[in-house]
């Protein structure tokens, strides 16, 4: 990209007259009630309200993958991070394919179509993790530029929502430097946000350059600041006291040009451990934590029961799932009864029952996922990887995979 985010116009809010009406025959013909969002998601006492002061219930799906590869989405069980699947890549094919190959699969992962099944099985939200360097171009001059292919990628999937009536959670999944230490922040293997200064300006900045570009944007409904901080493999007890503060920081960045989203403050530890906070700073925050397999009773989730009834903030599971479908009804359900929005992962996975959708893997895959899970695999010859690569980019396509009509089920919803 040749112009920075702010220099960019915003994604426009309103949809022309032709393209409304063929939403709203979409919509008709997917047997749904098209409402496009029209005004901006606000927390109010312990609830999340739309400007009538209605309740909005958030029933939302992770895009995992997309823009933060996971090595376990490709059956990777070495190369886990968004680098090291990115070199396992270009091992198999040079570095001219293996750009090609990210190009055509941030094209085709998540695709319109996609968007569209969402909208039509009866979710209203997306949760959308993000990859900083995709958004940032360091300068040699130590001067950032806010360009990168992930700038078009978002704008257009907040288009495609915006359009269809759908509302967006912008994630920053891995920070600069990293913020929880681990494979999925795409960082050193610690996290070194909390303790480089560059790194913590950085992800300020980016913050501050993402609400700019969105903050008149309805169809977003607010920004997840940093998903899971600070892993239990850390330093915990040195970390902890660092996280609100970095909050703090990082909402007076948003606030000096966005009044209008809602912030999203995860907890530390897997986004599990609400202790790090106290008395809440900001007006139109939502405190939001990820469990996985644990029991699905009330247990499991009193103590953010208490946080939200001692400060009467709203809460949000952001990422829970991947267990079993009787699970997961029991797990939503319990969500529900409490009012609590809940957001599954993940959207799209590869031969898995436990997604939305289901990619079959193609034809010579486990050749492919060989090389991502041990150093001493053989490597097929170039011309054969780059085939299987092409035939998993056409698995993906939204009109070849698998619906998981239990899993769809499971969540109370159906697919059209």
């Amino acid at each position: 990209m040749s112009a920075s985010a702010a220099s960019r116009p915003l994604v426009r809010r309103c949809v022309e007259p032709c393209a409304l009406l063929c939403v709203i025959a979409l919509a008709i013909g997917c047997g749904i009630a098209y409402a496009a969002p029209i005004d901006f998601i606000h927390a109010e006492g312990t609830r999340l309200v739309d400007s009538q002061g209605n309740d909005f219930a958030v029933k939302g799906i992770n895009l995992g993958n997309w823009l933060v590869p996971e090595g376990y989405m490709f059956k990777f069980k070495q190369a886990r991070s968004p680098k090291e699947i990115a070199g396992v890549v270009e091992t198999l094919v040079g570095t001219t394919e293996a750009a090609r190959f990210w190009t055509q699969f941030r094209d085709v992962y998540i695709a319109k179509d996609d968007i569209a099944f969402l909208k039509a099985t009866g979710f209203n939200t997306v949760r959308v993790p993000l990859n900083w360097r995709l958004f940032v171009e360091p300068g040699p001059d130590g001067v950032d530029r806010f360009e990168g292919p992930g700038w078009s990628l978002l704008d257009r999937l907040v288009r495609w929502c915006s359009d269809i009536g759908l509302r967006v959670i912008i994630d920053l999944h891995a920070a600069p430097g990293g913020q929880t230490g681990v494979n999925h922040d795409d960082g050193p293997g610690f996290p070194l946000v909390f303790y480089v200064p560059r790194y913590r300006q950085q992800t300020i900045a980016l913050w501050r350059q993402l609400a700019a570009h969105y903050h008149d944007e309805p169809a977003i409904l607010g920004y997840d600041l940093l998903n899971e901080p600070i892993s239990p493999y850390s330093d915990v007890n040195y970390l902890n006291p660092r996280l609100e503060p970095l909050y703090r920081d990082i909402v007076a960045a948003i606030r000096s040009v966005d009044p209008n989203h809602v912030v999203l403050l995860a907890g530390a530890q897997w986004g599990t451990n609400f202790a790090v906070f106290g008395r809440p700073f900001d007006s139109n925050a939502v405190y939001t934590y990820h469990k996985f397999w644990i029991n699905p009773t009330r247990d499991g989730v009193q103590e953010y029961l208490n946080f939200s009834d001692r400060w009467k903030v709203p809460v949000l599971i952001g990422e829970t799932g991947e267990f079993n479908d009787s699970w997961n009804k029991k797990f939503r359900q319990l969500h529900e009864r409490f009012g609590i929005g809940w957001i599954f992962w993940p959207y799209k996975n590869l031969d898995s029952d436990l997604s939305v959708v289901s990619i079959e893997k193609p034809p010579g895959w486990d050749l492919v996922a060989d090389v991502g899970s041990s150093n001493k695999a053989v490597l097929p010859p170039r011309e054969q990887a780059q085939a299987i690569l092409q035939d998993y980019l056409e698995a993906a396509k939204f009109k070849n995979v698998r619906i998981n009509a239990n899993y769809m089920k499971s969540l109370g919803l159906a697919a059209p």
